[in-house]
């Protein structure tokens, strides 16, 4: 029995087969909000569509350099990190969990009940098994959108970014996907200040938004290997 991607690899991978001309031909538009959850988690405050026009928009120019820069020494600064992340589908849905990065490729995340969910990142694959069923699917981690966050050296300045926003609080990073088996848009959004990552929206060929806001991260601790291995067999 297969099942279908979870939201947060859905989006990641933003599996879609038609309708990324009239996204990519679309006039600029804002970066959209999280879901916030009041009281529990601090996730990112993103732009709103009244800020938007104040917003500074630079397509590939030498103004993006500085701060894709500092993000790159952010990332490349560690090579674990853990933390949790709340994710807002486009319909409403909410989950949450923890998540365990160790670069390069590999990364956890661990559904809390009632989501039956576990993905892994082994370096090679990610695997989607869902634990209720006992039944897992694979995909190339290559062929992710996953792949700009889990490289050895991180280089964001090398192309991949077609679009960087920046507010007074935030900075976003737009990566446009058109492949055989990716298509949709993916937003980074950091602190402009300590570059930190806090979460990412994926708008996919439809386009619909899926939100993880990530948080309570700690960076630099030895993880277990145990936290990123697949079990091909089962």
């Amino acid at each position: 029995m297969r099942f279908g991607l979870p939201a947060l690899v859905a989006g990641m991978m933003m599996l879609a087969a038609t309708g990324l001309d009239a996204l990519a031909g679309a006039p600029i538009d804002p970066v959209p909000n999280p879901r916030p959850r009041p009281g529990y988690a601090p996730v990112a405050t993103a732009p709103n569509p009244a800020r938007a026009e104040t917003a500074a928009v630079v397509r590939k120019s030498g103004k993006s350099g500085n701060a894709l820069a500092n993000i790159n020494a952010y990332f490349n600064g560690f090579k674990t990190m853990e933390g949790q992340f709340i994710q807002f589908g486009p319909h409403g849905e909410q989950s949450e969990g923890d998540f365990y990065i160790a670069r390069p490729g590999k990364i956890r995340f661990k559904y809390n009940p009632p989501v039956p969910l576990d993905v892994i990142a082994d370096g090679r694959n990610v695997a989607i098994r869902n634990t209720r069923t006992a039944t897992q699917d694979y995909y190339p981690l290559s062929k992710t959108p996953l792949r700009y966050l889990l490289a050895d050296n991180i280089d964001l300045t090398s192309g991949v970014v077609n679009e960087v926003r920046q507010e007074p609080d935030l900075i976003a990073l737009i990566i446009v996907e058109d492949s055989r088996l990716v298509k949709g848009k993916l937003t980074l959004i950091f602190d402009r200040q300590t570059y930190e990552l806090k979460q990412w929206i994926v708008t996919d060929a439809q386009g619909l938004n899926t939100s993880v806001a990530v948080y309570n991260t700690t960076t630099g601790a030895r993880l277990d290997p145990g936290l990123f291995k697949i079990n091909y067999y089962q």
